[in-house]
């Protein structure tokens, strides 16, 4: 089946050991003069937010820091960074950190330059006028949110993610430097590799995957699921580092171009209810989602199988993947079992009801409703 795609790169990649040297003179070269740097405490307390600053400052730009917000951005916090950027004459942003920084900033800068609130960019396309310029700089290997023109924001009062997105959202410049990784907690490598993994198995067989977004989710899973348990049994392997890195950046890639589904989809609901973190809700559920989209998805899933170098029949191969996704999740200590994290079983049909209102539901390769997410929750209760 031939499916159309409309590629457009909107952000130049610059990957390396030491890269992130160049930030300034990057910035510098699309003409930052007064850059709003949005990273989160935590890095602001290591020390990598005053590194960044000072590479800024090398060339004469002016750095406004802004680190009030956690992990989860929500419409709160966006609008905490809108009110101080609005303060600060800024034309252009630097995001550092994890998803939560790239969402963040993507978030502030949507409020800011088209007014507004967040709840009005939910969806594709809806800024009417042009973002300041925005440069990523990761320093964990998950979301890929560096490579994509979405932000995805919690409501404050629903708690419902959103997710906002726009062509004009994308970061200009995402520096990818394997270095900055190597201080992640086990459990960040833990819950940010799984998520990243996810976006290799999900995009790959969602119904807008396409031979453009295929070619970013194979390269994206064989680099990832080859150096996922590596990087763990290793932290400080920068060559695993580099390899997840780049993978969680192809995974993102992907998204951008396919989409996702029945996963994220039915993990969302759980960090809004329970505050599960994301890779922990993703983990609970792939393994059953690809079991339960086996009859729509068994090929793509034996492909993916045979860029890692597993064999499985045509009708086996989505056991054999949920498998191997299950041997990696307890590999990294994550929970199986929705009992284990919390969740009680009567609250299913409440959280089908919420993912089935999930935009990625609709890209799922089995068509996906509250009943059908209702069945995904008993599968993997």
């Amino acid at each position: 089946m031939i499916v159309p795609f409309d590629f457009h790169p909107r952000t130049r990649l610059i990957f390396g050991r030491n890269c992130v040297n160049h930030l300034g003179k990057v910035a510098a070269e699309l003409g930052f003069r007064r850059t709003l740097l949005v990273a989160d405490p935590g890095l602001a307390a290591v020390g990598y937010a005053e590194r960044a600053a000072g590479l800024l400052r090398q060339e004469r730009i002016v750095v406004i820091p802004f680190h009030d917000f956690a992990a989860n951005p929500d419409t709160a916090m966006v609008e905490r960074g809108r009110l101080f950027a609005a303060t600060q004459g800024i034309d252009s942003m630097v995001a550092l950190g994890g998803g939560s920084s790239m969402d963040c900033a993507k978030g502030i800068n949507f409020v800011l330059t088209n007014a507004g609130h967040m709840q009005d960019y939910w969806g594709y396309g809806k800024a009417t006028q042009p973002l300041l310029p925005m440069i990523g700089v990761p320093t964990t290997a998950g979301t890929g949110s560096e490579a994509q023109s979405y932000a995805l924001i919690s409501d404050v009062e629903t708690h419902a993610k959103m997710a906002c997105g726009d062509p004009k959202a994308a970061f200009r410049v995402a520096i990818l430097d394997p270095e900055l990784t190597l201080s992640q907690p086990q459990a960040v490598t833990a819950l940010a590799g799984y998520d990243a993994l996810s976006h290799a198995v999900e995009s790959y067989v969602s119904t807008k995957s396409n031979a453009l977004s295929q070619t970013f989710s194979r390269e994206a899973w064989r680099l990832l699921e080859s150096n996922y348990e590596r990087v763990l049994a290793a932290p400080m392997d920068l060559e695993a580092r580099a390899a997840m890195q780049l993978g969680a950046c192809y995974g993102g890639l992907a998204i951008e171009n396919s989409m996702l589904g029945a996963a994220h989809a039915c993990a969302n609901p759980l960090t809004a209810r329970y505050g599960t973190e994301h890779g922990r809700a993703i983990a609970l559920l792939l393994p059953s989602v690809v079991r339960w989209n086996a009859a729509s998805a068994n090929g793509r899933y034996r492909e993916l199988l045979q860029v890692s170098g597993s064999g499985a029949s045509q009708d086996k191969a989505a056991e054999v993947l949920a498998i191997r996704l299950e041997s990696l999740a307890t590999d990294a200590g994550l929970e199986r079992g929705f009992e284990a994290a919390g969740v009680p079983r009567a609250d299913l049909p409440a959280l089908a009801e919420e993912a089935s209102k999930q935009w990625t539901g609709r890209f799922n390769p089995k068509p996906f409703g509250i009943q059908e997410a209702l069945e995904v929750y008993e599968w993997a209760f």
